[in-house]
């Protein structure tokens, strides 16, 4: 996490200037991920609700194009699809953890070699006639049978059958276990349908959401074979094609590839500003901070321009922004390697600053950058700033809020002014408030201590997203924050989803019900259901844990602050006086704070009003040198 990572660096610094003697990791480059990015800020009461991002259908993929360019169309003989582009498309979703069930028993994990079709049985025949005239309950029922071995077809014809079985599965909108068999098809680079199967994996990522991993079935696929999707009647499919594709090497470490295959979304596509973004966590990655800031910056004007297809515009341009200043800010903090002494970029440092500050209050990031910004002002010495940004934090306009780690940076910028007892104060009432919180979240987390407790700790989750979860008042708003990330919403819709879909199989005709392949529906349901409960459990209780983790190393961080002011106060500051380090006229410059003319100065009387939040100024005074 960036603001764990903010502490930690900040912290390293004032111990290389002799004020915090712990050892820490130097200041690293990180930026925000798409994927991660609500685990790492928790969501603030003044957010906006964040609205998913949906994709346009894919129509013009589909399969009733021309077979030369790998698209299905009925023939037979060769044994293509027609299928109507109108029928099945809808919202968006990508992919993570899918489901395979086995509807052809035999052949899961292997890679066949390849085959040809011969001629069909007649009952192979007569299925593919349903699925021609798209009858897709009889069809699908008919495929069945040749998938399963029951009609004595060759096995170029049982794959043929697997593939116009996975098309009629989608059109019923069994989206799962249609996912299933393009996902057999997918890991058989020598299947007869392997070609075609990548158009339909783009049209189920329109469907299914990210945790059915459809991105790890993409990366199966090669350049070459997105590439003829580069034609003017399919330039959507190639631009998401290719996101994907991106996606999957960003997810293998493989950042250059990525950054390739990302730069290939025009900004025409909807995808565009997520691969603008993750190109530009990728160049973080490589530690390349001026590719970086560019790609972030596009995010910003093609999203100023107006640029269609992007939802939820307001979020992503303050999640560019929040980049942006992450990006600035670690470049302008390195450490000497000879002295391991902090050395700043103030013009960087500044940077980082002014895209904090274009984060405006009604957004969901914006205590994150106003916190994050106290780092920044205090690397500065600009205390006064440092201190106001955390009286905003810790306003009553904001009680839900979670920012430990404020109490830390108070507490080291007492410290660094030699007002041992101001930062004393500081880390006993943390202490005070945050020790009794630490033993709460830890007592919950006992009653999940143990193998197998992924699905025990879902049925936690429903009941903290439902309110029905019996916790105590102190760390209730933290719980709550802890599991409302964005990557936790999107298993919790996937496991909806499944459910959805289960409701449309109960109520589909008896007769498909009852069948063979009905019933390998069903299973394939509860399976993919089961599993996306135990990877939501899973990952809930990572986040809960992860809370628990940084809340300690916070405490411990207070701890040795505690050491360090004992030390100082036998040595350290005897130490500067007596060699002139510190005079009595430097040792005041930290507390002015100077209005200007859009400002004027007012005392606080202990009563927050809401305008001049952002605005506090706290003075102090240094006590070094007296």
């Amino acid at each position: 996490m960036f603001r764990k990572r903010l502490v930690a660096t900040c912290i390293v610094a004032t111990a290389a200037l002799g004020i915090v003697s712990t050892s820490s990791d130097a200041v690293a480059q990180e930026v925000i991920d798409l994927d991660e990015e609500a685990a790492k800020a928790p969501k603030k009461p003044a957010a906006k609700p964040a609205a998913k991002p949906t994709a346009k259908p894919v129509a013009k993929g589909d399969a009733k194009a021309d077979p030369k360019k790998g698209d299905a169309k009925a023939d037979p003989k060769k044994g293509d699809a027609k299928a109507d582009p109108k029928k099945g498309d809808a919202k968006k979703g990508d992919g993570k953890g899918g489901v395979d069930i086995d509807l052809d028993e035999g052949q899961e994990g292997k890679e066949q070699g390849p085959v040809v079709a011969g001629q069909m049985t007649e009952e192979a025949a007569a299925a593919k006639k349903l699925f021609d005239r798209e009858r897709w309950n009889e069809a699908a029922q008919a495929l069945f049978r040749v998938v399963n071995g029951e009609t004595s077809d060759d096995p170029g014809n049982k794959q043929l059958a697997q593939y116009y079985l996975a098309i009629a599965l989608y059109r019923l909108k069994f989206y799962q276990a249609s996912y299933a068999l393009f996902s057999q098809i997918a890991d058989n680079k020598n299947h007869l349908k392997f070609k075609e199967t990548l158009l339909w994996l783009a049209k189920l990522a329109t469907q299914l959401p990210e945790p059915a991993d459809i991105i790890e079935r993409v990366g199966k696929y090669s350049d070459d074979q997105v590439a003829r999707f580069d034609n003017e009647q399919q330039r959507d499919l190639f631009w998401q094609l290719n996101y994907m594709l991106g996606r999957y090497k960003y997810r293998n470490r493989q950042y250059e590839e990525a950054i390739r295959l990302f730069q290939k979304v025009d900004r025409k596509s909807e995808y565009y500003v997520k691969s603008q973004f993750f190109t530009g966590i990728s160049y973080v990655q490589l530690r390349k901070s001026v590719p970086a800031v560019q790609s972030f910056q596009r995010i910003e004007k093609v999203i100023d321009e107006g640029a269609s297809g992007v939802e939820d515009e307001d979020r992503l341009r303050d999640l560019a922004y929040l980049s942006m200043a992450r990006t600035y800010y670690s470049a302008s903090i390195k450490l000497d390697p000879e002295s391991n002494t902090p050395q700043v970029d103030e013009k960087k440092l500044s940077a980082a600053v002014k895209y904090w500050n274009q984060i405006e209050p009604a957004s969901e990031y914006w205590l994150d950058a106003l916190f994050e910004q106290s780092w920044a002002y205090f690397m500065a010495g600009d205390y006064p700033h440092a201190l106001g940004n955390i009286h905003t934090i810790q306003s009553p306009y904001f009680p839900n809020s979670f920012y430990p780690e404020a109490e830390v940076l108070k507490a080291v910028i007492y410290f660094a002014n030699c007002n041992y007892e101001g930062a004393t104060i500081v880390v006993a009432r943390f202490n005070k408030k945050f020790v009794p919180i630490r033993d709460e979240l830890e007592k919950v987390l006992k009653r999940f201590k143990g193998e197998n407790q992924e699905e025990p700790f879902f049925k936690f989750l429903k009941e903290v997203r439902e309110g029905k979860a019996n916790l105590d008042s102190k760390i209730k708003p933290i719980v709550e924050n802890a599991l409302s990330d964005r990557q936790l919403l999107r298993n919790l819709e996937y496991v909806r989803l499944l459910d959805d879909e289960m409701d449309r199989f109960r109520k589909s005709p008896p007769a498909f019900r009852g069948s063979a392949v009905g019933k390998q529906v069903e299973d394939s349901l509860k399976i993919a259901r089961d599993l996306a409960i135990r990877q939501a459990g899973e990952l809930a209780l990572l986040r809960y844990q992860r809370n628990v983790d940084e809340l300690n190393e916070h405490l411990r961080n207070g701890e040795k602050i505690l050491i360090d002011i004992t030390a100082a106060q036998r040595n350290l500051l005897d130490e500067k006086i007596s060699k002139g380090q510190v005079s009595k006229a430097e040792s005041k410059i930290y507390g002015v704070v100077k209005p200007d003319e859009e400002h004027v100065l007012w005392p606080f009387d202990g009563e927050y009003w809401r305008d001049e939040l952002g605005f506090y100024r706290q003075v102090v005074e240094s006590a070094c040198g007296r």
